[in-house]
């Protein structure tokens, strides 16, 4: 299959692209290095010429919920005009687990999205995933004298699977909101996985445990970002991502 990849230079997008090449697709990547601005639509057209498959991952870092909604909303409405255009049959997005009950600004966002692909004109699957093991990597990988560790509920689950599974989604037909995908461990804390990190790297930075205020900083503290119902699970444990090196 022709399968594009919207935002297929960032940290999953990366993946998603390895897994499909893995599986013999022909893969194009829309980003704006690729000469696919995807807020302005500029070169979008064209880079969709004879695909079959748009999976989405692209990103924004903001925690502004107008910032996190527009983008969200003007990339997806751009996909899913030029899907059309171009007779792209199936679009898959990648959500995150809780986004519907957690009211974080770039949640809202995400929220955004989902209503744009699934009202649009283009048969499409939303797949929901909890938070990635890299996660904890991002957070280490920010510069400064402190490291910030969000008190967080998890279930995390490691991207590679996240890619995997998008991929799959891709080749099956549509399905609306898709179970969602998690881990293999439910109940793990973010501080304590970024804490378990720092120390295999040699991080010797002050860690500031940091609880958002507000309700959305209890619900995320509390196990509002842990999947709801039945569901993929990854198989990946923490521990082995830790000892694969991948946080390395």
């Amino acid at each position: 299959m022709r399968i594009a990849v919207a935002g297929g230079t960032g940290w999953t997008g990366k993946r998603v692209v390895e897994a499909l090449e893995a599986r013999g697709d022909e893969v194009v990547v829309l980003a704006r290095s690729r000469g696919v601005d995807l807020v302005s639509g500029d070169g979008l057209r064209v880079g969709l010429e004879g695909v079959d498959t748009v999976i989405d991952v692209t990103n924004i870092a903001t925690q502004s919920a107008e910032r996190s909604i527009e983008f969200f909303g003007t990339v997806s409405t751009n996909l899913v005009r030029a899907e059309r255009e171009a007779g792209v049959r199936h679009h898959v997005a990648l959500s995150i687990v809780g986004c519907d009950r957690v009211d974080l600004n770039y949640y809202l966002g995400k929220r955004r999205q989902e209503e744009v692909v699934l009202g649009g004109d283009v048969p499409a699957t939303v797949l929901r995933a909890t938070q990635f093991h890299e996660f904890a990597a991002q957070m280490l990988a920010a510069r400064g004298p402190v490291v910030v560790a969000p008190r967080m509920l998890c279930q995390p689950v490691a991207l590679v699977e996240v890619a995997e599974q998008l991929v799959t989604l891709a080749h099956g037909a549509p399905l609306g909101q898709a179970p969602e995908l998690a881990g293999p461990e439910p109940g793990l804390r973010m501080e304590e996985m970024i804490t378990r990190l720092a120390k295999q790297q040699g991080d010797r930075r002050f860690r500031f445990r940091v609880a958002l205020p507000g309700k959305a900083g209890r619900q995320i503290k509390n196990g509002g970002l842990l999947p709801t119902g039945a569901g993929p699970r990854g198989r990946i444990t923490f521990d082995a991502w830790l000892a694969g090196g991948a946080g390395a």
